[in-house]
């Protein structure tokens, strides 16, 4: 406490009341651990399941169908009319072309087949299937 030139009380701010802050703090942080898993699940794909499973080799692109017809490249939505030259963009100045594929098993067998052409046609020369391993009984 000080004293000002009228003879008042005056109080000095030396300390700062962090008990709001952390209260804010743990707030948002709770926030974050709720809603983080929900961020990274991914792309929700029901894939056919058989004997041999397949991974995705280092630096090919992975192209994800879902069974409403979506297209995602990478993580990105894709229109069929504009995948052809999103993988020429994406190919550009790289040697190794290669496009794994990751289609709903729901997914009609001709639309998997409209995606490969586009994909034949954008230059690609190898394209892979991933798909889930069958459970063993």
């Amino acid at each position: 406490m000080q004293v000002n030139s009228n003879g008042k009380l005056r109080s000095s701010l030396s300390e700062i009341n962090v008990t709001p802050l952390v209260d804010v703090m743990l707030v948002l942080l709770i926030i974050f651990m709720v809603t983080a898993p929900m961020m990274n699940s991914g792309i929700n794909v029901n894939l056919p399941a058989v004997e041999t499973r397949t991974r995705p080799s280092a630096g090919g692109l992975v192209l994800t169908v879902t069974k409403d017809r979506y297209i995602y490249m990478e993580d990105r939505n894709v229109n069929l009319y504009l995948l052809e030259s999103r993988i020429r963009s994406y190919f550009s100045g790289k040697e190794k072309k290669v496009v794994f594929i990751r289609a709903d098993k729901d997914v009609p067998y001709g639309y998997v087949i409209s995606v490969l052409d586009v994909i034949k046609r954008a230059g690609v020369e190898t394209v892979g299937m991933i798909v889930d391993k069958k459970d063993e009984k």
